[in-house]
């Protein structure tokens, strides 16, 4: 897959390391853009040292029910790596930056560095996939996708640019409306580490008819824990 400038053919392509970053509800996915405002030290360092090297930032969720302040908290066993697209001084000290979605890794270890940012050794194997545009779009139920955001936007009084979601090819689709929902970490999470497109698709639309059935008072269960 192209990521700005580089072109990912194979997982050999990509690192048995990234520096990783942990952030609850934030979702990445490949072939997606992920806008990013840079203020802490360690991750204006962390931006630093991905700018100096291949650009790549593993994006990654805290295990479910760590407490939001913990200063370094467990990571959850899967991430997506990005890679940096854009990058913008904002002349107060922050960076803004845009990630483009690689392909998803599994945690296999974290390293012991001296760095202010973490790092982790990471195995891209089980997502190799990832690397390929539009794999399993035709497995996707569209029009299944399609009657769920609608029914989720009539709901709460919302509208959409129909004729971009009708344009819109179908992995594009999938991962845009996965990654603008708004839905909690745990949710964010199963998304993302759903097998393939059709399993992400049915995610989302499984967790989207949930709430609006329970916004409609009946009880149709909770969302993930």
């Amino acid at each position: 897959m192209q990521a700005g400038n580089a072109l990912y053919r194979t997982i050999d392509d990509l690192p048995a390391t990234l520096p990783v970053f942990p952030l609850t509800g934030a979702l990445l996915l490949p072939r997606t853009q992920l806008p990013l405002n840079i203020f802490e030290p360690r991750y204006l360092a962390m931006v630093d040292a991905a700018l100096a090297g291949q650009r790549l930032i593993g994006m990654i969720q805290p295990a479910i029910g760590q407490p939001d302040d913990a200063r370094k908290p467990a990571l959850a066993r899967v991430g997506c790596a990005g890679r940096i697209t854009s990058f913008q001084e904002s002349g107060d000290g922050r960076y803004l930056i845009s990630l483009q979605g690689v392909a998803r890794f599994s945690v296999t270890s974290e390293l012991d560095t001296i760095t202010p940012f973490r790092q982790a050794a990471v195995d891209f194997t089980p997502y190799a996939g990832d690397l390929m545009q539009g794999a399993g779009e035709a497995e996707v139920d569209r029009a299944g996708l399609l009657k769920a955001f609608r029914a989720y936007l009539d709901a709460h009084g919302m509208d959409a640019d129909w004729d971009s979601v009708d344009n819109a090819e179908t992995e594009v689709l999938v991962n845009a409306l996965c990654m603008m929902s708004p839905y909690g970490a745990a949710e964010k999470q199963a998304m993302l580490e759903a097998a393939d497109l059709k399993t992400r698709a049915e995610t989302l639309v499984a967790i989207t008819e949930i709430d609006l059935a329970r916004a409609a008072g009946n009880d149709g269960g909770s969302t993930l824990q």
